[in-house]
């Protein structure tokens, strides 16, 4: 879920960015705003990641203490 919202507002950020160039003369200053934009979305998707995974390692420690706790 928060993925999602992360990445949605990423998109938002980004077509907003889009919307307000000025022609023929940002297309630098376009490519490299759509190159952090990327970069801040890639981050944001590592972060979810690294949270998932944080949350996996909590859930397989309490599996494995109600394992030990079974026997």
């Amino acid at each position: 879920m928060s993925k999602s919202i992360s990445l949605s507002l990423v998109l938002a950020a980004s077509l907003g960015l889009a919307a307000c160039s000025g022609g023929a003369e940002n297309t630098t200053n376009n490519a490299a705003e759509n190159v952090a934009v990327e970069n801040a979305t890639n981050a944001a998707e590592n972060a979810m990641n690294a949270a998932e995974n944080a949350t996996n390692a909590a859930a397989n420690v309490t599996n494995a203490v109600n394992a030990s706790n079974a026997m």
